[in-house]
């Protein structure tokens, strides 16, 4: 295990090929390099750790010994083949940076949800991360814990903290902040414009905990960087016209990707689309990528549909991440499109399978 003098790694035990996967990372980043990230179970586990005890939402959630015992056990489990590689995660909420600004929490099996905040919005006071909030302090114990059982073995990314737009969404709730872009429009820029100011207090509080001996982090979405690396996203695009867009998502958003080094966004759904000529206008971002509405149902992103919707993206300047690809529609999709600038995640049924897909896409490096 190679660590610098301050304790970050630079290899992962569970990742022999972690220095190559690296390299692809930065220059995929640059559009100048192929990503292919490929999952399967192993065939001899890590180490046989045990499964976490059954527990309450609560538990499943926010405790940072279940969560990292969780992670341990999959990734001990898991092959991670091409450029993929072991990741712990610390998400919780669907945009946890609302649960740190005072929103309860709604807890599910499958997610947590943020419950908007009480009062009118001209009394609010302004927007800052509660320390004392449960969250907060789980979601910070959770990377301390993560990065200490590391030893090595995986790299640890910070909660999807989320911005923009879709926190201030999560603080007022969807139906009445799409009324206040009309009734109080002012009122949402200056709020999405503090929202800007918590997410870089709050990612720098995670920075300090979880980057590595490159300066580096991991992020929700498997990404990885050598600098400060993210997802952005705005779900919310989704509930208004492309002028709203740019007037209120794209200013923020913009100063956003000039303060991260490395920023890929999340472009959710076909009523997204409409917004993509915006997006490849910001200079600072880096890549964006594609979740069909469908993939929750059996979508997949390598489906030919589309490839015109990746081809404009490279076009624009940007890389481009297709999630969801299936093991037979990697190559196809290589033959369409290249590979400079391509990030294709996918999986396969068994280690010998998915080593014979990585050996297939060496070819379009």
């Amino acid at each position: 295990m190679a660590l610098t003098d301050a304790g970050r790694p630079t290899e992962l035990r569970w990742k022999c090929d972690w220095a190559a996967a690296r390299r692809h990372h930065e220059a995929w980043w640059r559009q100048q390099g192929l990503v292919l990230s490929v999952t399967a179970p192993r065939r001899v586990v890590w180490c046989d750790v045990p499964p976490p005890p059954p527990a309450d939402l609560e538990t499943r959630w926010y405790d940072p010994r279940w969560r990292v015992q969780a992670a341990e056990h999959h990734l001990s489990r898991t092959w991670h083949g091409g450029d993929a590689f072991p990741l712990v995660g610390t998400h919780s909420a669907a945009g946890d940076l609302a649960s740190y600004l005072g929103c309860e929490t709604r807890l599910s099996p499958d997610t947590v949800w943020c419950e908007p905040l009480a009062g009118e919005p001209e009394d609010w006071p302004p927007l800052a991360i509660d320390a004392d909030s449960a969250p907060w302090r789980a979601h910070l114990a959770m990377a301390r814990c993560a990065v200490s059982e590391s030893r090595g073995r995986w790299l640890v990314s910070m909660p999807d903290l989320v911005e923009n737009l879709d926190i201030v969404s999560a603080l007022r709730g969807p139906q009445r902040v799409v009324m206040d872009l009309v009734d109080r429009p002012e009122w949402v820029l200056d709020r999405i414009w503090q929202v800007n100011e918590q997410f870089k207090m709050a990612f720098d509080a995670f920075f300090a905990i979880i980057s590595d001996g490159y300066g580096g982090n991991a992020f929700v979405f498997d990404l990885w960087g050598p600098g400060k690396t993210a997802k952005v996203q705005c779900d919310a695009a989704a509930m208004i016209s492309p002028a709203m867009f740019r007037r209120f998502v794209v200013p923020a958003l913009s100063a956003q990707c000039d303060w991260l080094d490395f920023s890929m966004f999340h472009l959710d759904g076909e009523d997204a689309v409409r917004h993509l000529d915006a997006l490849l206008e910001i200079p600072g971002l880096s890549a964006i990528e594609w979740t069909p509405r469908r993939i929750s149902v059996g979508d997949s992103g390598g489906h030919p549909r589309h490839w015109d919707l990746y081809r404009r993206i490279l076009a624009g300047g940007k890389s481009v991440q297709a999630v969801g690809v299936r093991p037979d529609e990697a190559l196809p999709m290589l033959d369409a499109l290249g590979g400079d600038g391509m990030y294709i995640q996918t999986w396969a049924e068994s280690e010998e399978a998915g080593e014979a897909l990585v050996e297939r896409v060496a070819a379009y490096r």
